[in-house]
């Protein structure tokens, strides 16, 4: 009988420190792959920057100056910037006297080609620059994201067997999306 108990309580040793190993094990491949993900930025743990102080904000009309006009493209990156700060941030949109003042316009919407293939263009390139102009009010109270002006930019890449009209119908959500989520970070996030 107390053989029978010795075994029994040593195969429950046994299986205990399988299971401490196997957890360790575990915890040794997760422990790397977490810090290469931190190291190659794929994963950023960066937020929205907001002080307390600044409770307004104003988005002018994001107007199209540049050569080429898409005529969708200055009001759906005007509304889209406003619905994300309205759904990413607790800032009031005003129509004036705001602590933050966005302003801008799309100031290039180029088309070159980017591949060749056999001699002829295969990838072609739309590149969108959007000039933005931001203000803070509680800039001498040294609160918020400094005053700035500078061009954001972005490259979109496309079939060349495709006219310019037909690449937009598939590239403006894109367009649109990610030029927003630039001026949104450039505005909001502490990179």
């Amino acid at each position: 009988m107390n053989k029978e108990i010795k075994c029994k309580a040593q195969g429950t040793r046994i299986r205990g420190q399988e299971v401490i190993l196997k957890r360790i094990r575990i915890f040794l491949f997760l422990v790397p792959c977490a810090l290469l993900l931190v190291s190659c930025k794929i994963y950023s743990f960066k937020n929205v920057s907001i002080p307390k102080e600044v409770k307004t904000i104003r988005v002018s009309y994001i107007e199209n100056k540049a050569t080429f006009v898409d005529p969708q493209l200055s009001p759906q990156m005007t509304d889209k910037l406003k619905q994300k700060i309205n759904n990413q941030t607790s800032l009031t949109q005003v129509q004036d006297d705001a602590d933050y003042d966005v302003t801008g316009y799309i100031s290039a919407y180029t088309v070159s080609t980017a591949g060749v293939s056999n001699q002829q263009a295969a990838t072609n390139r739309l590149t969108v620059s959007v000039h933005i102009i931001f203000k803070n009010k509680l800039n001498e109270q040294k609160v918020g994201t400094p005053d700035f002006e500078e061009d954001v930019s972005r490259n979109f890449d496309f079939s060349a067997s495709l006219s310019i009209t037909d690449a937009e119908a598939q590239l403006t959500d894109r367009i649109v999306s990610n030029m927003t989520d630039e001026i949104f970070n450039r505005i909001f996030s502490n990179w």
